[in-house]
């Protein structure tokens, strides 16, 4: 049997129009898109247009932000987390949900001598906006998750802002939309400073981010080059993979309103078998406060380890994860925040493009033969 690919929240598979597109710019527009002849011009008119794409698709139709092309969505955070860290003073608020990518550079900063405030979410998953505004008042960094990566627990982004800034109207406000483009309605406009994108989370190569600036934000570069992209990100930009990023974006996007529906459907499938097959399984965040492409379930009294080794042996590549640290995985930040009892496991079902209702009731079918040998009843 094939294998059952639902780990898309952690990658997904490039796609054949956006593999083509890579290709394309690779052959016939080589050049360094800062020369001034015609090969840098192609290269160039390419991630112009990948430009004008990504905007659009972050919802920037006047021209509030621009885009600054990395090697991925850790680096975008990286630049605006430290460079706004350069740039403001006070302290750095952040959330207990928030992806390595984020706590490691609040860790870094703590040892240079800069206060983190951290902020825990309801039981529910949710960041509290006046919570997030008491740890920003007089923060000059704030920095969360869209949507959290494990849970897919989709966050008041407006109304959160909204509080930061009655509080701390100069504070840099970034946003990690890593899990969120392209799977929730996303906009700008919300009155982020910064945005992180991740290429591999759209169907676009790895080794590809973007962040959204805003053109009023000020933030220091992570390091000094040639000068390209306004001093920020110096190095000779990488046209082939930032033409990918933007038309992925672009599809992505295009595509929502019908996929929303389609893995809403694919996670009912899934549950509907398990409940058929008698398995008793919680759902981690109700579907009005999930992004649609990630599914969570806790597994009552099952080793989260236990239950990777068997779903991989069977063919199912998801994720997994616990509140407590096992042989097989340290336990998670955003399971403990949120509750989960240490006797249980998790298992991250996450949907693509490509993700099939027969791929899910497979994968639901062998998740409760799973869970029956490793013994619970």
């Amino acid at each position: 049997m094939p294998a059952i690919y639902l780990d898309n929240a952690a990658s997904t598979r490039v796609s054949d129009e956006v593999l083509a597109l890579v290709t394309e710019v690779m052959r016939t527009a080589w050049g360094n898109p800062s020369s001034q002849h015609p090969q840098g011009a192609a290269a160039r008119a390419h991630l112009e247009t990948a430009r004008t794409r990504l905007l659009a698709a972050l919802g920037d139709s006047s021209g509030a932000g621009d885009i600054v092309w990395t090697s991925g969505c850790s680096e975008a955070n990286a630049l605006a987390v430290l460079g706004a860290a350069r740039t403001h003073d006070g302290a750095i608020a952040i959330s207990t949900l928030e992806h390595p990518a984020i706590t490691t550079l609040a860790d870094a900063l703590a040892a240079e001598g800069r206060e983190v405030r951290r902020v825990a979410p309801g039981r529910d998953g949710v960041l509290d906006p006046d919570e997030m505004a008491r740890a920003a008042n007089g923060a000059g960094v704030v920095a969360f998750l869209a949507v959290q990566n494990e849970l897919g627990t989709v966050q008041p982004i407006a109304a959160i802002i909204s509080a930061i800034r009655a509080v701390a109207p100069h504070a840099h406000i970034h946003v990690d939309a890593a899990q969120a483009l392209g799977k929730i309605p996303l906009d700008v406009t919300s009155g982020a400073d910064s945005i992180s994108i991740a290429g591999h989370k759209l169907h676009a190569p790895k080794g590809v981010g973007a962040l959204w600036l805003k053109k009023t934000a000020k933030i220091a570069p992570l390091w000094v080059g040639g000068g390209q992209q306004h001093g920020l990100r110096g190095g000779t930009q990488d046209a082939p993979s930032g033409a990918a990023l933007g038309l992925a974006a672009e599809r992505a996007v295009a595509a929502l309103p019908k996929q929303r529906t389609r893995w809403l459907e694919l996670a009912s499938a899934l549950l509907t078998t398990l409940e058929q097959r008698g398995v008793t399984v919680r759902q981690l965040v109700p579907d009005h406060r999930r992004a649609p492409h990630i599914l969570a379930l806790a597994i009552p009294a099952t080793p989260a380890s236990a239950l990777r080794n068997v779903l991989s042996s069977r063919g199912v590549y998801a994720s997994t994860g616990s509140a407590c640290a096992d042989a097989g995985s340290k336990a998670s930040p955003a399971l403990t925040a949120i509750g989960l009892p240490e006797a249980d496991g998790m298992v991250r079902f996450s949907f693509a493009h490509d993700t099939t209702t027969e791929d899910v009731i497979a994968a639901a079918n062998i998740l409760a033969d799973a869970i029956a040998s490793l013994g619970q009843r």
